[in-house]
């Protein structure tokens, strides 16, 4: 009994904290998107799309928190990530809005530029935590999804690019093919570098002063430091089980 009071009072008060900061992000967006639809004359939808997409992201990342954070406060760490998601949201409303590639480069790179702030919280407040590090490393696959959909959406690089943002996912996906590749990885600042050049390569070719053949060179730069992150850590992985096995069947 005394076991379900604790975890009642853990999902109450980790639910009013996630709440609290998600609807002020909302708020914010909404009010941030509707003065950009007026100034710009973007689409009805724009703010709708933006909205949609910080609630639907924010209700999964509730229920996982609920799940997985073991912490009975949800963070300044995460509160800063849930933040930055509103940016994405933003930059989500603006797939299809044709008219504002400069409103991308600019939500981007604050979006990119906060990066670093919930992890110098994390550590400043000794309040990291396995969930937390998921959250952010999420919140940054989704950055790079959506900026190579608007730098196609923009003309400046060819549909190969979407690869780049789907990279992370068929990752996941083929962990669960291939369980080899759901085994820990050893700490490694090569993946947020390859991830802050791709970011940074994907904003520079939305720059309506950058133009083809430039943005695509540009961006095939990034994308090929993201695949060969992904290939080395492959690679690790890979000689891990192989070592496992040999293990296994080495005679005792």
């Amino acid at each position: 009994m005394l076991q379900c009071v604790r975890l009642n009072t853990h999902c109450r008060r980790l639910s009013i904290e996630f709440l609290l900061t998600g609807v002020t992000v909302l708020v914010a967006l909404a009010g941030l998107a509707t003065l950009l639809q007026r100034g710009l004359s973007l689409s009805y939808w724009f703010p709708w799309k933006a909205g949609a997409a910080f609630v639907l992201g924010g209700l999964l990342t509730l229920v996982l928190a609920l799940r997985h954070l073991v912490s009975h406060s949800f963070g300044a760490a995460n509160q800063a990530t849930l933040a930055r998601a509103g940016l994405l949201a933003l930059l989500v409303g603006l797939i299809g809005e044709i008219s504002a590639p400069w409103v991308v480069v600019v939500a981007g790179s604050i979006a990119l530029a906060l990066d670093g702030l919930d992890g110098w919280l994390a550590r400043r407040l000794d309040c990291a935590s396995a969930f937390g590090a998921r959250f952010d490393m999420e919140t940054d696959a989704a950055l790079v999804l959506i900026f190579t959909l608007l730098a196609w959406q923009y003309g400046k690089v060819g549909p190969w690019i979407v690869l780049a943002g789907v990279m992370r996912y068929l990752f996941v996906a083929a962990g669960a093919l291939l369980p080899f590749l759901t085994g820990p990885l050893p700490p490694s600042r090569r993946r947020q570098t390859a991830f802050v050049i791709q970011a940074i390569a994907l904003i520079v070719c939305i720059s309506p002063i950058v133009v083809p053949p430039v943005s695509g060179a540009i961006a095939l730069i990034g994308f090929a430091l993201l695949a060969g992150s992904f290939a080395i850590d492959v690679a690790y992985l890979t000689r891990v089980a192989e070592n496992d096995i040999g293990q296994e069947q080495s005679p005792t």
